[in-house]
């Protein structure tokens, strides 16, 4: 039983385990799975029968090295079973539990096995597919406006086009990516996570045909200003992996959002866009485009 680094060229392998992965949590999508490492975090994995063990190995802080719940096509495990798991693997924690996983055992069954607490950074916003890609009355009616008024300055005069995101365009994404970290000031010293993202996403165009996503680049004037990359989550719901966009561009946000949503999710329900990192400007823009709910995830440390 020993954990092994999970790398891209194993996705081909480990996608079986995920076929019905049930999750709604972003983190259970395989592809954000292999894509987030650097040279402090590392994901890890162990395949027994029909289940797949992951876990989170820490350079620096080894105090956050974690489990997420088994994957498995056929079965999930009850909090005693996740307990003795836990227990002959040596971790102490489990992150990124979805909240229907604790209303499907019941808080207090789990309380009495793993001290619960919930991870303010990680809660999921989920919308209606059709909202995002209509963007149907008053409410979106700002969102609408935005649209417009960068159709009319950009669109209408032949500035834009969109292509389909392949791994010839890693260079592109790459340098637009490190001009849109200048404009957000991502840097490694000031904003971890975001410094992350940027090699996460970087890691997914280099293998976007081996993960099975796909994307889109938006271009103004030849230059590439925008790029969104989506996967697979569960049956009626995809994922929005990575959407960037120039903020100084007015419009642009709002309508590479919709054009994502029309070109990235057709055939699913719903689409996850991740959380807010509990950051309150972002978690006010994604809450202005109205999610038809949130999903909460929490720790479990073993009593």
């Amino acid at each position: 039983m020993k954990f092994k680094q999970i790398v891209p060229a194993d996705f081909p392998k480990l996608k079986k385990f995920f076929h019905r992965q049930r999750y709604p949590l972003s983190v259970y999508s395989l592809s954000s799975i292999i894509a987030w490492q650097n040279e402090e975090f590392r994901p890890h994995a162990f395949a027994d029968g029909d289940t797949l063990f992951i876990c989170g190995e820490y350079a620096t802080h080894k105090e956050n090295r974690h489990l997420i719940l088994p994957v498995s096509p056929t079965r999930e495990y009850t909090p005693e079973e996740l307990y003795d798991i836990a227990k002959s693997f040596g971790f102490e924690n489990y992150w990124f539990v979805p909240e229907q996983y604790l209303k499907q055992y019941g808080k207090a069954r789990v309380k009495k096995i793993f001290k619960v607490k919930v991870q303010k950074d990680f809660e999921d916003y989920i919308y209606a597919a059709d909202d995002l890609v209509g963007l149907k009355g008053n409410k979106y009616s700002g969102k609408r406006n935005l649209i417009h008024q960068f159709k009319r300055y950009y669109v209408n005069q032949g500035r834009v086009t969109i292509e389909s995101v392949t791994s010839a365009f890693v260079s592109e994404c790459h340098d637009f990516l490190e001009k849109w970290c200048v404009e957000r000031d991502c840097d490694i010293s000031k904003d971890f996570y975001l410094y992350c993202e940027k090699d996460a996403a970087l890691n997914t165009v280099e293998n976007l045909e081996l993960f099975e996503a796909k994307g889109i680049l938006l271009r103004i004037d030849k230059e590439v200003s925008a790029f969104g990359i989506a996967s697979r989550l569960t049956e009626d719901m995809g994922i929005l992996q990575f959407e960037k966009a120039f903020a100084k561009i007015k419009g642009l946000y709002q309508y590479f959002d919709q054009e994502c949503a029309k070109r990235l999710f057709k055939g699913y329900t719903y689409i996850n866009k991740e959380s807010d990192m509990n950051i309150p400007g972002l978690a006010k823009a994604k809450k202005s485009y109205y999610p038809v709910m949130t999903v909460k995830s929490y720790t479990l440390t073993r009593r």
